[in-house]
């Protein structure tokens, strides 16, 4: 039986909310519409900056904040800055160090902007279409150490990417967390810049407790929200991990996994 008295849904986006084709299906924004009208709050929430978020307010008739970069910065549909948690200066250089020192690109978000060392280093022109936000090419990182509010590793190599973000929370736990967005992507982030915190954070603003939350993902970094809400959905292109972390599996992003899990788990 589905769970009763769901009030605010939260998203993840690339995996979740969108296809491989990253353009919300009809399908999608028909359950969208449908959780408006049933008076369900709907909210999103991603890696990425808040730029490549503010493609889907039209479609999607958003007029609830965007948890961006992990929670990291989390902004209102005019993209300004509601919360922001950056990390600590002296910790974000020693984060880069050892990422560098273990061979992945390193990507640094400060604020709003996005720097990185080579413009044509792996998956940097893919991000950019996805986000369409173009990134600062910068000899070092030099003078970006303050005011960062995301750092990602990057590497072709997943098993170098699971491993360095072992290596990183275990060297700076309690400073960051590291959690993966993409097999492909380490995240790395201030301890309270979580989905989980985009969670609390809705739930203060609109007076819903996180008993009456449901939230959906498909990666590592969704885990935290499916932590403090009470429903939580997986999508059935995760891992097993993140399946064994929610209460409910839906179908992949590329078979309208989202409007499944809205239509079975949330209106039914």
């Amino acid at each position: 039986m589905p769970d009763a008295r769901i009030r605010l849904l939260l998203s993840d986006v690339d995996g979740t909310l969108v296809p491989s084709d990253k353009m919300p299906t009809a399908s999608t924004i028909d359950a969208v519409g449908r959780l408006r009208d049933a008076g369900i709050i709907f909210a999103i929430t991603s890696a990425r900056p808040p730029r490549g978020l503010s493609m889907f307010i039209e479609p999607l008739e958003l007029d609830t904040p965007l948890g961006a970069l992990n929670g990291g910065l989390v902004v209102d549909v005019d993209l300004r800055v509601i919360r922001q948690r950056p990390i600590d200066a002296h910790v974000t250089r020693a984060v880069i160090e050892r990422l560098l020192s273990r061979d992945l690109s390193v990507w640094v978000y400060r604020g709003q902007d996005w720097f990185v060392l080579d413009r044509n280093g792996p998956y940097v022109e893919h991000e950019a279409i996805v986000t369409d936000l173009e990134p600062t090419q910068v000899t070092d990182f030099t003078g970006l150490s303050d005011a960062v509010i995301k750092i990602v590793g990057v590497s072709a190599d997943p098993f170098a990417v699971a491993a360095t973000g072992e290596v990183v929370a275990n060297e700076y736990a309690g400073a960051v967390v590291a959690t993966r967005s993409q097999t492909y992507y380490l995240d790395v982030t201030h301890p309270l810049a979580t989905k989980g915190s985009v969670v609390e954070f809705l739930s203060e603003r609109y007076d819903v407790p996180t008993s009456e939350i449901a939230t959906i993902g498909d990666m590592q970094n969704d885990v935290s929200m499916f932590r403090v809400s009470r429903l939580s959905v997986a999508m059935g292109n995760a891992t097993d991990d993140v399946r064994s972390a929610a209460t409910h599996v839906t179908r992949s992003n590329n078979d309208e996994g989202f409007a499944f899990a809205v239509n079975e788990f949330i209106l039914a």
